[in-house]
């Protein structure tokens, strides 16, 4: 949830629409309910008046309304159909807008779609399918090709509500099928949940639940009322906000459907936690590289003994006791580390939990997120019975202003104080300020947070610099475009260099007063490359993310006339980091999201390029962000008594920094984790 964030909006999905002949009845049969279209009138009419249905869906993010999406569908004589819908927002101050048409035949066979405008803040999209026969024409930007579509639909994630109505329409009217194709390339897998009833105004209204997964990446809790019209989605954004849609008249619910969805995702995440092995008795792993992460030099031929979840013994072998009866992993031509942290995480679905164990990442810092949601994975995750890191969590405050974001919004000092202590009560480790907050209301956060015992993360506000967010109480600062900020001197257009009085200044005030900054450089990376360069030109792992992700990850970057600026910027973005941590400000890797999993390597490939020993960038990702965190006593080294939390990569990532990516397996709190299975559960290619 950052101002500058990559491309990829996931408001829910397409919506496709039913032809009016028959709908009622093909419904009524899967949904046990009619659907109210009037029957064409008897007597004869002087003019012929089109059947209009039509529509509101209102948009929230992190619980807070955004926006709106409007659509009608209008029918011919001949009894086809046309789809129209305008779906707009406003996140963060800036205007998303997005349409699309869907045609249908006059037999009911949809016949084409488009989409045309934005899917995020920093995406677009220019989609034309057109179907003939068993075949669909895809025009997709300045590429077309045709591929094979026998009883395809067409519909894209990431884009319309009101297209994901008619893909859930056309599954009730095939009779509920184990799948679903859609074109340009998707399957969608939906699933029914139960019921729910949901109260709005003085009426109760009993809801069907469903599970779909395949439209984005991950799955989207919806529901349907008996008449087959979608009532909510509960999803994530292309840039992995939750995110709400309700239908108009329905907004008095929409923190229901959050509660909702979540202990529905709940209940899945505890179902999948018998794919770990436990390790209830001790298991030794013996025949690696150690690196402890202390900065102490590597140790070949090294034991790691670890009993439960913590670990008793490190060192040499031939100086570790091996107990008898323990299980003997062989790690030979391995390097040992500790467990990753990944300290810019948003960790809005349970999709989020197998691909940070798949990538060695055993604990991760939320730093923003829907409350509710957010306090039930915590619990599952952290008690040990659910796929995924340990969970820290910032809760998040921002001002009430129109750029603001969430529903934690403070205008004084007092909701500010209020906010804090709500977060606290319910367990948080962190406070998050974002860029809507006044000074006089982030002064009140970090003083109460501070009191009680509370650290403070963020964005600096708008209207102040680094300096007076500093000054204010803030602990830590997300972004290393601040620090950028700080450095330049007002009204200096110059090319930053490291040398200039103002960024010697900008350093040694971070540094005196033990600021800690996570500068996510592999997010903009990610949006300062060349758009007419393939990511995979420099993060591999986007061509191993499911289908329904690489499309929105891969459109992005610079336009040629801005892309040698954007990259000029970036060099200097590094020139920072390096400066920074060079003079000792503590730097942690984290990534806002960017190629899941796969970015936090990146991050720590960037710090090498930022002028990092590789032994310094692995510690960015392990014993430093402990020490930020006041855990370093528990977590981030490989020492006895610590948390039984190990990374083991094939390779030697202290000559080669990307070999940390070569996961073999990884053991979090205790619990060994194959990373195959984690990927392909989630829709990743191993």
């Amino acid at each position: 949830m950052i101002a500058h964030r990559l491309p990829r909006l996931a408001v829910g999905a397409l919506l496709a629409v039913l032809p009016a002949t028959g709908l009622a009845q093909e419904v009524a049969g899967a949904a046990g309910a009619s659907v109210a279209l009037a029957a064409p009138a008897v007597r004869k009419r002087t003019h012929w008046a089109p059947p209009r249905e039509e529509g509101i869906f209102i948009l929230h993010k992190i619980g807070n309304p955004i926006g709106r999406e409007t659509w009608h569908i209008t029918s011919e004589p001949s009894g086809a159909r046309h789809l129209s819908t305008d779906f707009t927002f406003t996140d963060r101050g800036t205007a998303v807008t997005l349409t699309a048409t869907l045609d249908y035949a006059a037999g009911g066979r949809p016949a084409h779609l488009t989409l045309t405008g934005q899917t995020s803040r920093m995406s677009t999209v220019a989609l034309d399918v057109t179907l003939v026969g068993d075949s669909a024409r895809i025009r997709e930007d300045s590429s077309v090709t045709t591929v094979l579509a026998k009883g395809a639909f067409p519909a894209r994630g990431y884009a319309p509500m009101a297209i994901q109505q008619a893909v859930m329409r056309d599954w009730l009217r095939r009779g509920r099928p184990a799948s679903l194709r859609l074109v340009p390339a998707a399957t969608l897998h939906i699933t029914a949940r139960g019921t729910d009833t949901i109260t709005v105004t003085d009426r109760s209204i009993i809801l069907r639940r469903y599970s779909v997964a395949g439209l984005i990446w991950g799955r989207e809790t919806l529901w349907l009322d008996a008449r087959g019209n979608l009532v909510a989605v509960a999803t994530v954004d292309a840039e992995f906000d939750p995110v709400q849609a309700v239908r108009e008249g329905f907004e008095s619910a929409a923190g229901t459907f959050v509660k909702l969805a979540a202990a529905d995702a709940i209940a899945a995440l505890s179902g999948s936690a018998g794919t770990a092995r436990r390790t209830d008795t001790v298991i030794a792993l013996v025949g690696g590289t150690l690196v402890d992460g202390t900065g102490a030099p590597p140790v070949p031929n090294a034991a790691v003994v670890i009993r439960g979840a913590k670990i008793v013994a490190v060192g040499a072998r031939g100086a570790v006791d091996i107990p008898r009866g323990a299980r003997v992993v062989n790690t030979a031509g391995t390097t040992m580390l500790p467990g990753l942290w990944e300290m810019h995480a948003h960790y809005a679905q349970v999709e989020w939990g197998p691909i940070y164990l798949a990538s060695g990442i055993t604990t991760a810092r939320d730093v923003g997120n829907q409350l509710d949601f957010l306090l039930g994975a915590r619990e599952v995750l952290n008690s040990g019975h659910g796929i995924g890191p340990r969970l820290l969590a910032a809760g998040i405050i921002d001002g009430d202003a129109p750029t603001g974001i969430g529903l934690a919004r403070a205008a004084t000092p007092e909701q500010g104080v209020a906010w804090v202590r709500r977060y606290h009560e319910a367990g948080l480790e962190q406070i998050k300020v974002y860029s809507s907050l006044s000074p006089e209301v982030l002064q009140a956060i970090t003083t109460e947070a501070h009191a009680l015992g509370m650290t403070v993360t963020g964005h600096v506000p708008r209207g102040m610099d680094g300096y007076q967010g500093v000054a204010a109480g803030m602990d830590q600062i997300n972004h290393v475009t601040f620090i950028y900020r700080m450095m330049r001197a007002r009204g200096d257009s110059t090319p930053l260099t490291m040398d200039m009085p103002e960024a010697q200044k900008a350093i040694s005030f971070l540094l005196e007063h033990h600021i800690v900054v996570d500068p996510t450089a592999a997010l903009f990376e990610l949006n300062a490359h060349p758009a007419d360069q393939p990511v995979s030109a420099f993060e591999p792992g986007v061509d191993k993310v499911a289908p329904e992700l690489r499309q929105a990850l891969t459109h992005t970057g610079a336009e040629p006339a801005e892309a040698a600026q954007a990259r000029a910027q970036f060099r200097t973005l590094l020139e920072i980091i390096g400066a920074l941590h060079r003079a000792g400000v503590p730097i942690v890797a984290g990534t806002d999201l960017t190629v899941p999993g796969y970015s936090l390597h990146r991050e720590m490939e960037l710090y090498v390029q930022a002028g990092f020993t590789p032994m310094e960038a692995i510690q960015s990702a392990t014993s430093v962000p402990a020490r930020a965190m006041g855990l370093e006593q528990e977590s981030g080294t490989l020492q006895p008594g610590m948390r039984a939390d190990v990374l083991v990569v094939n390779g030697n990532p202290l000559e080669r920094i990307s070999d940390t990516r070569n996961v073999r397996f990884v053991i979090a709190g205790g619990r060994y984790f194959d990373p195959a299975p984690l990927w392909k559960s989630v829709g990743f290619t191993p």
